[in-house]
């Protein structure tokens, strides 16, 4: 996305010309589409600059595609920035007679404490919400860096497939039922999604309801990350494309001006969607835990 944005203004630049000459009229919105759908999708060649660009390796194993594309270099980089964060807060911490991380660690541990005292305990309860915060910290950090990822040159947004978001949701999924079932046994878990004291014939229309709740709760989660992560980038490159569009360097600075406003936008939207993201698994598995809450 961002690589779109430095090189639309290399674009204009050099061919402003011959954008006017051959701009809307020979079909400039066709080749702005395919443009857009280029950045945004998944794609086995990581492109740096014009003529730059790197063949990832492909993979096929029994007749499945295992192939290494840019979204799943992006998930492995996310992982292990995972890693390497709290790795160096635990030993930043070790090193600290306090226990207190120092340094620009101390940033991430207000996002530790956050995390851990208004998400996890307050939706599960303490016991159940000390016991998933490494889960819920490692479910938002990895979202959040993803999320990032896509805002820097070269890079992609690997939360923007939704693949990923499916991913994540299915984990969620498996979470939720276990700890439905292990606090509440198998047959309290399935009692649990007919409210006590509903007649027979009510709860015979409630009990299906609330199957299906269960997968369309899951499936929204999934949907909500990958359309607010895309979203935000169709925008920008729309905005950018603009340009070659109307075949006109008089409309980039409306277009780059207000791109670059909602490039600031997306930054803040990386940090909400990661956190909305955790804050709904965490209310998912406190409500199949405690479902009398």
């Amino acid at each position: 996305m961002s690589t779109l944005l430095a090189d639309a203004v290399e674009k204009v630049a050099e061919e402003g010309g011959h954008a006017a000459e051959h701009g809307a009229g020979h079909g400039g919105g066709e080749a702005s589409g395919a443009e857009i759908i280029h950045h945004i999708t998944d794609t086995q060649v990581w492109h740096f600059f014009k003529d730059v660009e790197i063949h990832l390796p492909e993979f096929h194993l029994f007749g499945l595609d295992l192939s290494i594309s840019k979204h799943v270099l992006m998930l492995w980089i996310s992982g292990a920035l995972v890693f390497l964060l709290f790795r160096g807060m635990a030993k930043s911490m070790q090193r600290e007679k306090a226990g207190i991380a120092r340094g620009g660690f101390a940033l991430f541990e207000m996002l530790v404490l956050f995390v851990r005292d208004e998400i996890a305990i307050k939706s599960m309860g303490e016991k159940l919400g000390r016991k998933l915060t490494p889960f819920l910290l490692t479910t938002f950090f990895f979202i959040l860096f993803a999320n990032l990822l896509g805002l820097i040159p070269f890079m992609a947004t690997a939360t923007g497939n939704v693949s990923a978001t499916a991913a994540l949701a299915v984990m969620v999924f498996i979470l939720v039922q276990v700890q439905g079932v292990i606090h509440n046994g198998a047959m309290g878990y399935i009692k649990s999604f007919i409210p006590s004291g509903v007649p027979a014939p009510l709860a015979a229309i409630i009990f299906p309801i609330e199957i299906l709740s269960q997968f369309t709760r899951h499936f929204a989660l999934c949907i909500r990350l990958f359309a607010n992560m895309i979203a935000g980038h169709v925008v920008i490159l729309s905005l950018i494309t603009l340009i070659f569009v109307f075949g006109t360097v008089l409309i980039s600075p409306f277009s780059v001006g207000l791109a670059l406003f909602i490039y600031l936008l997306e930054i803040l939207v990386a940090f909400i969607q990661a956190y909305i993201f955790t804050m709904l698994a965490a209310m998912f598995i406190g409500m199949a835990a405690h479902p009398e809450h």
